[in-house]
């Protein structure tokens, strides 16, 4: 799949605010290496970068786009590296003091086994932070689902179809509490308040092509993916109709994972 930073930042403050109430839960006051897994364009590691100046901190993604906007972004800071590489291989030469991940994870498989290794990943005394959206169930999503299985798409999309990849909030805990001493997992769901765009698009539409719904329109050509988008536009506005002020309201659920080694 081909990340488009630009799509992807048009709802940058909506996107960064479950990054910063994260950050705001670690306990750690200076940690001396962070991994930011997932970083994306970076704008969520110069946050870190912010929090503890002082810190090595090297961010890691797969998307050649968003590590190139995050390399020039960055300004040349010297305690701050970006690397590109495959999450679910990834791991660092030596134990890091915070492990950070922020809208991420559930782009991959194998939960279990997953924060088995990244517990693995920290430091004693460090911490796990996660931050995963868990919206799977929403009619955003279920729409692209619905959709995607229909007779007309089901040739050319059921295969990218898959199963919510968030487990239930029991199910971290029991995988991370054999090798952390302190586990926080919570759920919030944020009332965004997307504004019209620009170009007359959905806003929903506009949020999940950036991210859920973009893997599903690269497979199509061009006026099949207008024509998907038209009729995932029908439904959301059944959803999510255009409030009086020209807004639209997305309840979006994130799950926040705080586990301490």
């Amino acid at each position: 799949m081909t990340w488009d930073p630009r799509q992807y930042l048009r709802f940058e403050d909506a996107r960064l605010r479950p990054a910063a109430d994260l950050l705001a839960r670690v306990p750690q006051s200076a940690p001396r290496t962070i991994a930011d897994l997932g970083c994306g364009t970076g704008n969520v590691t110069r946050l870190l970068t912010q929090r503890w100046p002082q810190a090595q901190i090297v961010g890691v993604d797969s998307s050649a786009p968003m590590l190139e906007q995050a390399r020039a972004a960055a300004g040349g800071l010297p305690q701050l590296r970006f690397v590109a590489a495959d999450l679910a291989k990834w791991s660092p030469a030596t134990t890091v003091d915070l492990v950070y991940s922020n809208a991420a994870l559930h782009w991959l498989p194998d939960h279990a086994g997953l924060f088995a290794r990244l517990a693995a990943m920290v430091a004693d005394g460090g911490t796990l932070a996660v931050q995963m959206p868990d919206n799977f169930r929403a009619p955003s999503h279920t729409a692209i689902a619905t959709l995607a299985s229909s007779s007309r798409w089901r040739d050319r999309l059921h295969s990218l179809l898959r199963t919510a990849p968030v487990a239930p909030a029991a199910d971290y805990y029991r995988w991370l509490a054999p090798r952390c001493s302190r586990i926080d997992i919570w759920t919030t769901e944020y009332l965004q308040v997307l504004p019209a765009q620009s170009d007359g698009e959905h806003p929903v539409a506009a949020w999940t092509r950036g991210t859920w719904l973009a893997p599903f329109l690269a497979a199509l050509a061009a006026d099949e993916a207008h024509e998907f988008v038209a009729a995932y536009t029908l439904r959301l506005c059944e959803t999510y109709p255009v409030q009086a002020d020209g807004t639209t309201l997305f309840p979006f659920r994130r799950l926040f994972i705080v586990a301490n080694r």
